[in-house]
Parts: structure tokens; C-alpha cells; sequence
């Protein structure tokens, strides 16, 4: 690739936001989620042939791509599909978000450092439309709605519980400060409640029955107190719903993470297994490669099917490593990781073996494509998470494993 096909880190930081550079993350999705270039557009390279054309509308428009660091193969391979498609003026960033997050620039992303003061991810005109749009659709009460919700969902149970609290006592006290001033705000059995302690305990009473339910009858606010009474029962029942809520909410996360636990031990343990049939079936196929007599139809078979087999397990790994929340233990990934190495390696001997003549079958042909593929992405520095230095060892066999079988 030559140099004017190259772009450098300094050139992006200083057009971030120039509309004439579209930035492109080609990594996968889950991948783009965590953190990416501000502005980039995430457009998976598995999804680089279907997809460009509604992505990257412009073919003569200044393109970036680029994806995990100066070895990850996916940006490399994306910048060639779109100039066979093309698009005219690729440009490949090789550092990718290796380079750019040592060199200490911002992420955009679920678990990014924000966006630097002066920069914007997108064109300003493009933000002002926006502006201007969400500005026409939504009014100061909705705004103002919403930030009390998300002011509320951010609070703690117990926190809830001392605002209602409060609002119980402050209230109470409003009801009997009014009748020290000679205002009639309450009737019991007909009659004035009193300024004294015992109108000061009923008022808290009536405050109490009233947020918390529909009130008993026996106290009824009069004039000015039906409003606040009004306020203070719908501010009640607000607050006893979110902290119902949040009780119905905490168990569901509990409920959902024991599900996803169970289903990922299921699944590490499906991956597990069905490697080692993979890694049998391959040493099954050797032996039988040594036997003179045996047919090629038979042995492109049953390599046909195991490399299937294989593939889809090795699918399995590829999106586990690409998505950090979803990551099992170090020991289970080590294990894991051990196992696909010594099975890559085992197929790159059984293919090194093949009879004289033997030819690969239109589903092989493809299949080992796809394994040579996703093996390549599985490298310490192309995932998204840092690992421990003897998970990234393994992945670097893996990778150069792949390399061979390539």
C-alpha cells in the first residue's frame, strides 16, 4: 500500500469533524459499541459488500478505515473491497485504536474517556439540524419530565424512601403551621383541627394516609390544603411506583444474570467438547490419509463435515473475545484457547498430508477461508480487551497457526 493510500493519526485528530473525511470502524459491532474513532461509522468488513452502498452513499468521497492496531488484518481487507467496489479515494489508518488510544486521544463508546472540548464527532451542520429538530418536537415540560425520571432512576431506594419521608413530615407541618395562623386547613368529625402537639400529630396523620393511599375520611382538608393534598398524594404514588420499580427491576437483573450465567457455562462447555470431537475427527481423517487405498470422496467427507463443525465453534470464540462484557474466566478462556490451537495445528498437518490429487470441494474451499479468517482476528492486539500475557501468547499461536493454514 502506498503512502498517499495511508493516513496518519495527526492528519485524523485534525479533520475530526471535516465532512469531506468519513471515518469507518470495521471492526464488529460489539467492538464499535465499546469505544471508536469520534465520529467513525461502524461498518463490519463481513458487511463491507452488502452494506456500502447505503452506508458510503458518495464513491468519490474521502474514506478512513481502520480497526484494532498495525496487525489486525480486517481494515487491510476492507479498504480492498471497497476499491473493488469503487470507491475511489480509501485511505488506511494502520494504526488503529491501538495507536490512537496510547497516543492518549478520545473514544467515543459505552466505555469511552469522552470527547475532547472544541471537537465535534459530526459536521455543525449536521448537529444544528438536529438541534433544531429536536428543539421543534419536544417542549420544556417534556424536558423537564425526563430529566426528573432520569434524576429518579439514578436514586436509591433508600433515598426514595427519605424524600417520601420528608414530603410526609413537611407537608404534616404546612397543615399545622396554617392553623398557628388561624386557617382552618383541616376538619376532624366536622370540626378545626387544633394548633397544638395533638393537631401537629393529626396533620402528620393526614399527610401520611394521604400519599400512601386515597385517606380514611375521619380528617378532610379544606380550601388551599386540597391542592397540596392533591400534589402530595400524586408525588406519593410517583415515588411508591419507582421504588416498586426498582425492587421489580434489582430482581430481574438478578433473574437475567443467573440465566445469562447458566447459558454461557452451557455454552463454554458445548465449545469445549465439541473442539475436542473436532480435534479427534481431524486425527481420525490423518490416519485414514496414510492408507493408500482409501478414496478421496470419502476422506473430503468427513473432512467436510468437521471443518463445519470446527468453523462454528471457532465462530463461538471469535464473538466471545469481541465482546469483553460477555467474557468467561481467564482459566475456562485458557483451556479454551489451548484447545483451538492444538486443533489449528492438527488441521494444517492433516491438510499437509492429503493424498496426491486429493481437491478441495467448493463447502472446504470456503469453509477453510472462513477459519483462516476469524483465526487471524483472534491476536492480542486486535481484540478489544487487554489479556493477561499468557491468554495473548496463546492467541498469537492461534493467529500464526491460521497464517499457515492460509
Amino acid at each position: 500500500m502506498s503512502a498517499a493510500e495511508e493516513i496518519s493519526r495527526a492528519e485524523i485528530r485534525r479533520r475530526l469533524g471535516d465532512p469531506s473525511l468519513t471515518i469507518v470502524d470495521v471492526l464488529p459491532a460489539a467492538s464499535y459499541a465499546e469505544g471508536h474513532l469520534p465520529g467513525a461509522i461502524g461498518l463490519p468488513v463481513e458487511e463491507v459488500t452488502a452494506r456500502a452502498s447505503l452506508v458510503l452513499p458518495d464513491r468519490d468521497a474521502e474514506i478512513a478505515v481502520y480497526c484494532g492496531g498495525p496487525t489486525c488484518p480486517r481494515a487491510e481487507h476492507a479498504a480492498s473491497l471497497l476499491r473493488e467496489l469503487g470507491y475511489s479515494k480509501v485511505r488506511h489508518y494502520h494504526g488503529g485504536i491501538a495507536e490512537w488510544t496510547q497516543a492518549g486521544e478520545p473514544l467515543e463508546g459505552s466505555k469511552a474517556r469522552g470527547i475532547v472540548p472544541g471537537l465535534s464527532p459530526r459536521p455543525l451542520s449536521v448537529l444544528a439540524r438536529e438541534a433544531g429538530q429536536r428543539s421543534e418536537q419536544s417542549s420544556v415540560w417534556q424536558r423537564w419530565t425526563a430529566s426528573l425520571v432520569d434524576l429518579v432512576g439514578r436514586w436509591s431506594t433508600t433515598r426514595l424512601f427519605g424524600v417520601w419521608l420528608a414530603m410526609v413530615v413537611l407537608s404534616g407541618c404546612i397543615y399545622w403551621f396554617a392553623s398557628l395562623l388561624g386557617f382552618s386547613w383541616l376538619t376532624e368529625a366536622g370540626a378545626p383541627v387544633g394548633s397544638g402537639l395533638r393537631g401537629l400529630g393529626t396533620a402528620i396523620y393526614f399527610s401520611f394516609v394521604t400519599t400512601s393511599s386515597v385517606g380514611y375520611g375521619d380528617v378532610l382538608p379544606v380550601g388551599p390544603a386540597r391542592i397540596i393534598a392533591v400534589f402530595e398524594a400524586v408525588a406519593g404514588l410517583l415515588i411508591f411506583g419507582a421504588v416498586v420499580a426498582k425492587f421489580v427491576s434489582r430482581r430481574q437483573e438478578e433473574l437475567v444474570l443467573q440465566i445469562h450465567r447458566t447459558t454461557l457455562e452451557d455454552r463454554l462447555n458445548r465449545v469445549q467438547t465439541n473442539l475436542h470431537l473436532c480435534l479427534s475427527d481431524f486425527l481420525a481423517i490423518a490416519s485414514i490419509c496414510d492408507g493408500s487405498s482409501t478414496p478421496s470422496e470419502r476422506i473430503a467427507a468427513r473432512l467436510d463435515s468437521a471443518t463445519l463443525v470446527f468453523v462454528g465453534e471457532l465462530s463461538t470464540i471469535h464473538d466471545l473475545l469481541y465482546e469483553p462484557q460477555r467474557m468467561p474466566d481467564d482459566r475456562v478462556l485458557a483451556a479454551i484457547l489451548a484447545n483451538l490451537a492444538s486443533s489449528l495445528r492438527t488441521l494444517r498437518d492433516l491438510l499437509g498430508c492429503l493424498p496426491p490429487g486429493f481437491s478441495y470441494s467448493p463447502v472446504l474451499g470456503d469453509t477453510l477461508k472462513r477459519v483462516s479468517f476469524l483465526s487471524e482476528e483472534i491476536c492480542s492486539d486486535c481484540v478489544p480487551r487487554a489479556y493477561a500475557p499468557a491468554l495473548a501468547d496463546w492467541m498469537d499461536r492461534i493467529r500464526e497457526a491460521a497464517r499457515l493454514i492460509g
